[in-house]
């Protein structure tokens, strides 16, 4: 998202209070914009169509059946994706690199076309299998899960774009068509409601794609490249499924416990005393988010990107070691104002909690559910950001340990809670989410520690070979 960011620094630059709303805002947007706008958007179709006086064939229980249908829709692609994401990110990433732009557009296609024939075949076992619904349940099941899981490959390329405003624009577009189509199929129950977010999730895939077309070489093919053996990264393969897999165990795993949950439709299930407080939590991730784009993603990048000039270039030891630390107090002074911001944020929500939960009618057993949450969100956005330094160091070790340790600490604290029982519920996330964070800063304290010695041991094969 570099190249967002260093658009959005031109606000800072300003010196205004407008001007750094400005940035901070645009920031938070698009850097949390699409989790969170579809958590939003989800809320407020729900809220919106339980106020109706008509809603349609089931009543309540129609708008909780939609609710429960997107979340595991919404948690399955995320998981599924999470298998190409990093690998195609690496590959569009390497042939830029190479300028070998003309190629991207049609292994965007490939990885589409790719993308679209394994989650319609998974999603067809699913449906065979473990669903007896109606035939018009199930195809808009297995549509917004295939247009979801594109969705997850393209957002890949519009956050490496400049045009800020056009993508949000396209986000605006998208998820306003589905929570209007939503509205206006209300009559039609569940499947109205499907048929409302099928409808504003291909617009919003739609524009998406025509975002990212022009800004490469259009020619119309389709491309399979990313999947040479030679230019696949197994390492990438695991950590994005780990990653996107240990963000939603907890909830799986609430869901999957009959003592948490209740069945909804079909195999699915819901947990009401887990789901609501989390996703409200996940709001708190704007601010967070948007330090993390404007200082690890911008100025974090640019050091990065002057250091290892330097060492690649004709630069003195001198100069290397001032860009190195300027490199090491970017990522120190980034991750210092997530915590300051992100802490400041949970102080906020934590004096408003009750008022919150009142306000949206829940009993105030909530509340104390809502206060962990917040607490591991807020750890989580620290994570991704050292997440993301390591990856620019060409770390993937230690951030597979990292993800590892995500997933199985969160699967295994998460199971400890409900054994203990209700009072201990949440926990498991928010402990989770800190441990992992903390292994995290001390896996890059690590390596940035005398990072120059480092840099220069890494490259000494490639310069001899090049001598």
């Amino acid at each position: 998202m570099a190249g967002i960011g260093f658009e959005l620094r031109k606000y800072l630059n300003d010196d205004s209070f407008t001007g750094t709303l400005k940035a901070y805002g645009f920031a938070g947007l698009i850097s949390a914009g699409p989790w969170v706008l579809s958590i939003v958007g989800v809320m407020l179709i729900g809220i919106v169509a339980l106020t109706q006086p008509v809603i349609g064939e089931g009543g309540g229980a129609g708008v909780k059946q939609f609710t429960t249908s997107v979340t595991w829709v919404m948690g399955a692609s995320l998981v599924l994706t999470g298998l190409l994401q990093l690998v195609f990110t690496r590959f569009v990433a390497d042939r830029l690199y190479e300028l070998q732009d003309d190629i991207i557009n049609a292994n965007l296609f490939g990885a589409m076309a790719l993308t679209t024939l394994v989650s319609g075949g998974a999603g067809l076992v699913l449906g065979f299998t473990l669903f007896t619904q109606s035939f018009a349940y199930e195809f808009l099941m297995l549509a917004n899960f295939v247009t979801l899981s594109n969705i997850w490959i393209v957002v890949i390329f519009v956050a490496g774009l400049k045009r800020f405003k056009l993508i949000l624009y396209a986000f605006g577009v998208g998820y306003g068509s589905t929570i209007i189509l939503s509205i206006l199929l209300l009559p039609f129950g569940l499947i109205g409601l499907l048929a409302g977010l099928l409808m504003g999730h291909a617009i919003l895939l739609l524009m998406m794609v025509g975002v990212v077309l022009p800004e490469y070489p259009v020619i119309f093919k389709v491309r399979f490249d990313f999947l040479q053996r030679q230019l696949i990264f197994p390492s990438l393969i695991a950590i994005g499924f780990f990653y996107n897999l240990g963000i939603w165990v907890d909830k799986l795993l609430f869901w999957l416990n009959p003592g948490t949950s209740e069945a909804m439709i079909g195999p699915l299930r819901t947990s009401l005393i887990y789901d609501l407080p989390i996703f409200l939590a996940y709001l708190s991730i704007i601010p967070g988010m948007a330090v993390f784009l404007l200082r690890i993603e911008t100025d974090f990048a640019e050091a990065y990107e002057g250091f290892f000039d330097a060492v690649r270039g004709n630069a003195t030891l001198q100069e290397i070691e001032m860009l190195g630390n300027h490199m090491v107090s970017a990522v120190r002074e980034g991750l210092f104002q997530i915590v300051r911001v992100q802490g400041a944020t949970i102080l906020v929500l934590y004096l408003l909690g009750p008022t919150i939960i009142n306000w949206l009618g829940i009993s105030e057993q909530y509340v104390h559910l809502y206060y962990i949450d917040l607490v591991g969100v807020g750890a989580q956005v620290l994570m991704l950001a050292v997440l993301n330094v390591l990856f620019y160091l060409d770390k993937l070790r230690d951030a597979l340990i990292l993800t590892a340790t995500l997933l199985v600490s969160n699967a295994v604290l998460t199971w400890i809670t409900l054994q203990l029982g209700p009072q201990y519920y949440g926990y498991g996330f928010g402990l989770s989410m800190t441990v992992t964070a903390f292994i995290g800063i001390i896996l890059l304290s690590r390596e940035m520690d005398n990072i120059e010695f480092k840099t220069f041991m890494r490259s000494r094969p490639s310069l001899e070979a090049a001598s």
